[in-house]
């Protein structure tokens, strides 16, 4: 059995899985068949439908619901208010049956930011950065700094959050951490000694 902490206003259903040293709090919702990792804050009126998955160490703040065909991988942080999708072309009238749910998988370390809202069917790279309101429509690389309706990348972020600027050498060193990185080609940045 998990050591975990639920608030007694939240709904936690039996099947659901949640790991050692979680937080659920207030009104939130994690349905049968989810998957919550170890030492996950889900913040005030979250919901997390059967066959979402989430991993060790996020962070999903208020007013988020991460629906089926979500996985997000370690470390992952969901700022206020954002939103997941699971279907591209919803119709009322025509609804599309679960088997058809477009998947959307968010790498290790990746950040969503406020209000922003990310349309099924892609992937988030790892440590990508998401400004707050945008709409990301399409696969995002991994530090990308993503911004705008529909989102753009408008620089790197540093695994450890910070942007990063590119010198003329392709190299960028964080200021913050001393993490360094080499721009491969306009739409890669690696990592040094990785």
């Amino acid at each position: 059995m998990s050591d975990y902490f639920t608030h007694p206003s939240a709904i936690v259903d039996d099947g659901a899985q949640i790991g050692d040293g979680t937080k659920i709090w207030h009104f939130a919702h994690v349905m049968a068949g989810a998957s919550v990792g170890r030492n996950v804050s889900l913040g005030q009126n979250v919901f997390v439908a059967d066959g979402a998955s989430i991993g060790d160490d996020c962070k999903i703040q208020n007013n988020v619901a991460v629906y089926r065909g979500v996985t997000l991988e370690d470390d992952v942080f969901c700022g206020p208010s954002m939103v997941f999708t699971n279907v591209r072309n919803p119709r009322a009238a025509f609804p599309t049956p679960e088997e058809r749910y477009a998947t959307t998988l968010v790498r290790r370390g990746a950040t969503i930011g406020a209000n922003a809202t990310i349309v099924c069917g892609i992937t988030i790279g790892g440590s990508a950065f998401i400004a707050a309101g945008a709409v990301v429509t399409r696969d995002v690389a991994s530090n990308a700094l993503m911004a705008g309706v529909p989102a753009r990348r408008i620089g790197w972020a540093c695994d450890c959050g910070q942007a990063l600027t590119v010198g003329g050498d392709g190299v960028a060193a964080c200021l913050h951490c001393g993490r360094r990185y080499r721009e491969t080609d306009r739409e890669t940045l690696e990592l040094e000694g990785r």
